[in-house]
């Protein structure tokens, strides 16, 4: 997700209650508890054991038993930290085992083409805790050796794992031009970089299959036939022919893999308008023009929706109802699973922690579309799903902002663990649980930001004392995605000086009404125009030459956003 642009999509929906007389229960099915109900489908012993597979709208496990992906995305190694989020505070063990224990039974794991061929010694990974060491083995580790570790003791924990390509470039969000690839990482790159993942996890069950592009899409400006198409047959951009090409490479290494493939942003339509929906949400002509690969029983289609607090479309009005809800989404890619023609994962979806965000039935509220979405999810009972997201730091995250075990909202937990599908094979607890960790402290009353002060990791070193302000500095300022009413920044800081910088904080002042709504790498108050961003305990010091990288969330218009200077400690940075 991270602040993904959403173009025109669906009319929200129903309450909880009623989703039984809206959603029809899928046919031929036993019978199966609605939401409302307040029950989950009980698994068999040995239920998703081995690779599994397609037929009709079911993915089948080894043994051709209906398996449904009931799981968790958990983000971090397609940013330019190139590591799963939450390490600076947790061991990754303690991580996975919260994850099982909460019941998700499915890892989405979203990485970025250069993390997997130029990959990194992550420097946000904690390994000492207030009690004791946390992250042991991972230590000197690069991107993907770590990865290998994630994903072993996933599969131990009796977990499975699905791989996505979130983006060309380490970053935040999709990729910008919509496309499955750039100048610098090309299509051939694409294509290689999936092979090798394949022969990598070719022969391990728990990565059930590769979700080969986040997020295709049309950006804000261009025409229908300049971003990512649909049966179009142009090579340049018809990601379905992209889909067939990787999917086929990657069946050639790792036959028993399962290959997701997301849908595009808009459509055309009959009138000459497109017709569109949020990124990757649009799987309206897969049913006319389907991927197909050179093995069949491989391919699920998956989508992505979100709510109105994302971005406020026209149609999440007072006018919305449950049934022009299920509707649009039966027209966007639920008819591909009704007229069981493929199964269908709806990779991404996620709300906030308040009541509005959960609880509110009001319509074309935030709240009415996540209740309602977990009720049509619940009507369709092989319909896979995964939740956005686990992080801490994240505007809709499951955990809290030191990824302790309690769920940051029970009403949300509780919801979702309602559609949960639990599989066969999950694993006691295998390592102690990393030590506690202290709790965030307080943001500074002027204003409380979501995400601010999100991190508060384990250091491998007592905190450098604080500094004075160094000879010179520089503050690099880009907006790395926009949509109408908000953008993503992202701010470089580099002591430019001769002593390092220790507790610094970065002072600037928004030309405008911008806003912060979520940061990380700082914790941060904005009063007025002005913000004031500080060091998180894990980057206090910026040695000479050294730089810390920043990314936020803004509320209002991009252009113009940037801040004309920027200061360390009152002194004017470059």
């Amino acid at each position: 997700m991270r602040s993904r642009l959403a173009r025109s999509v669906v009319v929200l929906g129903s309450a909880l209650a009623a989703a039984a007389t809206l959603v029809p229960a899928d046919a031929g099915a036993s019978s199966v508890s609605s939401a409302a109900a307040g029950t989950s489908p009980i698994s068999p012993t040995g239920l998703g054991t081995g690779y599994w597979h397609t037929r009709g709208q079911q993915i089948l496990d080894s043994r051709s038993r209906p398996v449904r992906i009931a799981g968790i995305n958990w983000y971090g190694f397609e940013t330019p930290d190139e590591v799963a989020h939450g390490l600076w505070s947790q061991d990754y063990r303690t991580i996975i085992n919260d994850i099982r224990k909460l019941g998700y039974n499915t890892i989405r794991i979203p990485f970025s083409n250069q993390m997997v061929e130029h990959p990194i010694v992550p420097q946000s990974v904690g390994t000492y805790g207030p009690s004791g060491p946390i992250n042991s083995d991972l230590k000197d580790l690069n991107s993907l050796q770590i990865l290998d570790k994630i994903i072993a003791y996933a599969g131990q924990d009796g977990l499975k794992v699905i791989l996505d390509d979130h983006r060309s470039e380490a970053g935040e969000s999709a990729e910008q031009n919509g496309l499955w690839y750039t100048a610098t990482y090309t299509s051939q790159d694409w294509v290689r970089d999936w092979t090798m993942l394949a022969r990598r996890y070719a022969g391990d069950p728990t990565v059930i299959g590769f979700d080969l592009r986040n997020e295709p899409h049309t950006p804000a400006g261009d025409s229908y036939a300049q971003g990512a198409t649909w049966g179009t047959g142009n090579p340049a951009t018809d990601i379905r022919l992209g889909y067939e090409k990787a999917g086929d490479a990657i069946l050639a290494a790792d036959p028993g893999a399962l290959i997701f493939c997301e849908g595009i942003s808009e459509n055309p339509g009959p009138s000459g308008a497109d017709n569109t929906t949020w990124w990757g949400g649009d799987l309206a002509l897969a049913g006319r023009y389907p991927v197909t690969l050179s093995s069949p029983g491989h391919v699920v289609y998956s989508a992505h929706d979100y709510g109105p607090s994302l971005f406020p479309q026209t149609w999440f009005s007072a006018a919305t109802t449950p049934a022009s809800l299920a509707a649009t989404w039966n027209r966007n890619w639920g008819y591909l699973y009704t007229r069981r023609i493929a199964p269908v994962w709806v990779g991404e979806f996620g709300t906030g922690n308040t009541a509005a965000d959960v609880d509110t039935s009001a319509p074309g509220s935030q709240g009415q579309w996540f209740r309602s979405l977990v009720s049509y999810l619940a009507g369709h009972r092989w319909m896979g799903w995964t939740y956005w997201a686990l992080n801490g730091e994240d505007p809709y995250n499951l955990l809290g902002s030191n990824y302790g075990a309690e769920p940051a909202s029970a009403a949300k937990e509780a919801l979702l663990a309602t559609l949960q599908f639990p599989l066969a094979g999950a694993a006691q607890d295998h390592a102690p649980k990393a030590p506690a960790v202290a709790p965030v402290p307080a943001v500074a009353p002027s204003q409380s930001l979501r995400g601010v002060a999100a991190r508060t990791p384990a250091s491998s070193s007592a905190p450098a004392p604080a500094g004075s302000a160094p000879a010179s500095c520089r503050v690099a300022w880009s907006v790395t995605n926009s949509w109408p009413g908000g953008f993503q920044a992202r701010l470089v800081l580099t002591d430019t000086g001769s002593a390092a910088l220790g507790w610094w904080s970065l002072t600037w002042t928004f030309p405008g009404a911008q806003r912060i709504s979520s940061i990380w790498n700082a914790t941060a108050t904005q009063s007025g125009h002005r913000v004031t961003a500080g060091n998180a305990s894990y980057d206090a010091t910026i040695a000479p030459g050294g730089s810390v990288t920043i990314g936020l969330i803004g509320v209002g218009i991009a252009r113009g956003a940037a801040p004309a200077t920027f200061a360390v400690g009152g002194r004017s940075c470059s």
